[in-house]
């Protein structure tokens, strides 16, 4: 594996939690989502990119979604974390601290041992 492929796939395993995460606190539009990502984390998401994610999370239940129209030129697709969703996160957020954590004294070993 090349650390290029490293890297997508470690990006692509925490998108979802990101993703949940911007959405914790209230609900956002799909460009708003991104905005937030960027300023926030530096993570740069494209709209090809968190559209798709967004739709299999709402697929899976947890998000849900509503069109509101009233808010700038164009109506904008709004989510939000559903019951589901928030329980979902609370498990993402637990299993990444615990493995982040893990990952984090194997580092710390290995800094040691040099």
């Amino acid at each position: 594996m090349t650390l290029e492929n490293w890297q997508e796939q470690l990006r692509r395993g925490g998108l979802d939690l990101a993703i949940l995460l911007v959405l914790a606190a209230e609900r956002r539009y799909g460009l708003e989502i991104i905005r937030h990502l960027r300023e926030g984390t530096d993570l740069v998401v494209t709209e090809g990119t968190i559209y798709p994610i967004l739709a299999r999370l709402a697929r899976e239940g947890l998000l849900k979604s509503d069109w509101t129209a009233s808010e700038g030129p164009h109506p904008r697709k709004y989510y939000q974390l559903t019951a589901r969703g928030r329980a979902e996160l609370q498990a993402m957020v637990t299993h990444w601290t615990e493995f982040a954590g893990k990952i984090g004294r194997l580092l710390e070993r290995a800094r040691k041992e040099r």
